[in-house]
């Protein structure tokens, strides 16, 4: 497909680049002829200099020819206005970034008076995945499938874990409850198990569940599934914003920490239920004073990296905080980052360009088995995909046990009417099923792709 990405900030960096390696021709708009050129020579895309939402700018980008524009400038208006523009004339497929919470209810009339195709969100979306986390202090990262029905939860296994020396056969003896170990990451191997593979100290494995069986199974291995009743959020960013509106709705005891001023005074008027504090969280000092060893959990949400990674590192050592989590921006020395003690990490870009990328996959297959919801687990080595059986599949109604799928591939549930099933060999698949397919192969289309040959 040929793709326009208006805006080469961060997100459209990384947006860009996943597009691009899934084999898209990309366009970029900037008006910053240095950021534009380091983004072309690093991602191989072509660039343009000027304004994104001048049409006169758009067509020297090639929009006659193009098949979907993505607008992500820092400015929601500017977003929209190029959306406007790109169609103009033209059944094109747009995407904005909106992240104003003003606009937040509004979106769906947003995108109806406007034609877009999706708005997306990296601050409300990164907001979502921290509340998950949140709920499960043992947890490492949370994704969810079927909206919200099933959800894939990553645990690191301790030196003194019960599970550490079991098969899965075994463990499946203990009556845990009804969920599947889809995915097991052993230093920098990735395996897809059968039950005959045993659970070592050191791994990190995947669990996928409905909620109900996850917190039966954490709670029957014995590690943490209380959520915190107070947290302390560092960085009074929009993302802040989101995540503490929905922690006080939930009831739990909301602090932030902002350097800012004016900031603060937005923040308390914004949330007057939280506890808006001024000062500069580096300062240990403050962070004592503040109640710091008094809370359950840590959000670090600085715009700046170093600074969310120290102070992540300093909550890990307070015993009375079950769970930290550290906000990332930046993609580079992503293998370091994840060996360091800063809990969860969290990397808004990157949710934003998952969501991207099964929207992109599902125009190229509108009329089969579309992708629904995509995800990337262990580094980007895992894909995790969950399609929508449609009524020409090639694969149904014949038992998962008679399918040649293609190697390190596993069907691991079944949405059936709203009722997760997880498919043992005898199970079926029926035109109209969810089901959630994890692959190390890269670019499934299609559910008919899972097959050999």
């Amino acid at each position: 497909m040929n793709i326009i990405v208006a805006g080469c900030g961060s997100v459209g960096y990384s947006i860009a680049k996943v597009l691009r390696e899934e084999g898209h021709d990309i366009t970029l708009i900037d008006q910053r002829k240095d950021a534009l050129e380091t983004a072309c020579t690093d991602l191989d895309v072509l660039g343009v200099v000027g304004h994104a939402g001048s049409y006169n700018i758009q067509q020297e980008a090639g929009i006659e020819n193009c098949d979907m524009f993505v607008a992500v400038t820092n400015v929601d208006e500017l977003n929209l206005l190029c959306c406007v523009m790109a169609k103009k004339g033209r059944n094109i497929n747009t995407i904005a970034r909106v992240r104003n919470p003003i606009y937040k209810k509004e979106e769906e009339h947003i995108k109806d008076a406007i034609g877009l195709s999706m708005i997306i969100n990296p601050e409300y979306t990164a907001s979502k995945e921290i509340l998950r986390i949140l709920r499960f202090p043992s947890a490492t990262k949370i994704d969810t499938f079927s909206r919200g029905k099933a959800e894939i939860v990553q645990y690191p296994i301790p030196k003194n874990s019960p599970l550490v020396g079991l098969s899965l056969i075994e463990l499946g003896k203990k009556r845990l409850g009804d969920y599947l170990i889809c995915a097991i990451e052993r230093k920098d191997d990735v395996i897809i198990p059968d039950g005959t593979v045993t659970i070592q100290s050191g791994d990190i494995i995947y669990v996928l569940a409905t909620p109900k069986y996850t917190s039966k199974f954490f709670y029957g291995i014995g590690a943490g599934i209380k959520p915190a009743k107070n947290v302390m959020l560092v960085g009074g960013s929009m993302i802040c914003h989101y995540l503490a509106k929905q922690l006080l709705e939930k009831g739990v005891d909301v602090s932030i920490i902002e350097a800012k001023h004016e900031r603060c005074v937005e923040l308390s008027t914004l949330l007057p239920k939280a506890n808006v504090i001024c000062g500069d969280a580096t300062e240990q000092n403050l962070l004592e004073e503040e109640g710091l060893l008094e809370h359950e959990a840590m959000v670090t949400l600085t715009g700046i990296d170093e600074e969310n990674i120290m102070l992540s590192m300093y909550a890990q050592n307070i015993p009375t905080i079950k769970k930290v989590v550290t906000k990332v921006k930046r993609s580079t020395f992503d293998s370091i980052i994840c060996e360091l003690p800063i809990g969860s990490i969290i990397n808004p870009k990157l949710l934003t360009s998952y969501s991207i990328i099964r929207y992109v996959r599902s125009l190229q297959n509108p009329l089969g088995s579309a992708v629904e919801t995509f995800s990337r687990i262990i580094d980007g080595k895992v894909e995790v995909l969950e399609f929508h059986v449609g009524e020409t599949c090639g694969i149904t109604n014949i038992p998962l046990i008679n399918l040649k799928t293609k190697d390190h591939l596993l069907i691991s549930c079944i949405n059936r009417k709203g009722k997760i099933i997880i498919p043992k060999g005898n199970d079926v698949l029926l035109p109209n099923d969810h089901v959630i397919v994890i692959t190390l192969a890269r670019g499934l289309k299609d559910l008919n792709d899972i097959l050999v040959g």
